[in-house]
């Protein structure tokens, strides 16, 4: 491979194990891996497209991967994703995200989950795919992800992801369905970050305690010094949304506070929307290990960042369309797709007002800017 920025795209997902039989392979798995992740920036979100697309730019592949027997048909690109590890390749994009991102102290890491809606056969009783992903908004960039078999699989599939994160001074974000005592022990203990929690339904004493908690403080407007409270306007699209953040160090009355490993707050969140004649209002609960109502207000609203991230998923690269379900596969597209959207969204100086669908056409139509977007990912 003669371009140096390949060659540390080998350095990353060089290392990911080839099971097929030596004798039959024709077509190196570090090439393939090459053509999937560039056609799929270049607007390509199936095997078919991925063909057709390295046919046509063969002569600039040939810059930097060797092709030593031409482009591999859609078939081989297929059965290639369909048999090599997704924890493996999930491992080396978390490496390759390490080096990318530099996670600073305080950096928000918000984790949510994503369903990958196209699938599920219900006729042969396979659910949907559900992945677990990490979001760095300091970067606005995935950091990795896990898959589990179900939504209610996320509290098994949560620690998991964390062991593959480097995290130390960062806040983690998860909603209700990641506050677990043992989620929170390794957040603190193993990983060395602070949390912000949502509390829902799933801790029903917990859930009681807060909400008396700030009925009780409301009473006399929030006057306990204990309280800090953060308020923010936000006007846009006919819409006014206005939020009121509020935190509290009071928490020694509570039962349940020594099951919470470092807790030190409790929050609660009112969300005021008003949209013409129309008026509502929404209360969140949470429970931290931080001591800022700024820094807590920032976790709540910087979560929506890993939402903002599946929405591009769907919408730009058509995750939820993406019928590919047999065996490995599924879940190596569904990293393909965000090692390809995160290298998109790295792009912040040459065309940073662009949307992500129209900087993958343009890296589609010039091959200048496809090499472009190599180079700031994998830059020496």
């Amino acid at each position: 491979m003669s371009d140096s920025n390949t060659g540390q795209f080998v350095q990353y997902f060089g290392v990911i194990y080839d099971p097929r039989q030596p004798g039959k392979v024709i077509h190196k798995l570090i090439d393939i891996l090459f053509i999937a992740v560039c056609a799929t920036i270049c607007g390509c979100d199936d095997w078919d497209d991925m063909q057709f697309w390295a046919e046509e730019r063969e002569e600039w592949l040939r810059q930097y991967i060797s092709l030593e027997n031409g482009i591999p048909t859609s078939w081989t690109i297929a059965r290639v994703f369909d048999v090599i590890d997704p924890k493996q390749f999930a491992l080396c994009f978390t490496e390759w995200m390490r080096e990318l991102t530099q996670i600073q102290p305080g950096a928000i890491v918000p984790i949510d989950g994503k369903t990958m809606r196209g699938t599920a056969n219900p006729s042969q009783g396979k659910k949907a795919l559900h992945i677990v992903n990490a979001w760095c908004s300091q970067n606005k960039l995935l950091l990795g992800q896990t898959k589990t078999d179900e939504k209610s699989n996320e509290i098994t599939a949560i620690p998991e992801l964390l062991d593959m994160l480097f995290l130390k001074g960062a806040v983690v974000t998860i909603d209700a369905m990641g506050c677990q005592r043992k989620i929170v022990e390794k957040i603190v203990k193993d990983k060395k970050a602070d949390y912000v929690l949502g509390v829902k339904g799933n801790q029903p004493t917990l859930l009681d305690d807060i909400k008396l908690y700030f009925e009780e403080e409301a009473k006399s407007n929030f006057k306990d010094p204990a309280i800090s409270s953060v308020t923010t306007l936000e006007k846009g699209h006919g819409r006014i949304e206005k939020r009121e953040y509020y935190l509290s160090t009071d928490i020694d009355w509570m039962a349940t506070k020594d099951d919470w490993t470092k807790l030190q707050g409790i929050g609660m969140v009112i969300r005021h929307c008003q949209q013409g004649e129309k008026h509502t209002e929404e209360r969140t609960f949470h429970i931290c290990s931080v001591t800022d109502a700024s820094v807590f207000a920032d976790a709540v609203r910087e979560h929506w960042g890993v939402e903002s991230a599946h929405w591009s998923l769907d919408v730009t690269f058509r995750e939820d369309a993406c019928k590919v379900s047999k065996g490995k596969a599924a879940e190596n597209l569904a990293m393909l797709k965000r090692l390809a959207m995160n290298m998109v969204k790295k792009d912040t100086t040459r065309y940073p007002k662009r949307s992500l669908k129209k900087r993958r056409f343009t890296a589609c139509l010039s091959l200048d800017y496809l090499h472009y977007l190599l180079t700031i990912n994998f830059q020496q």
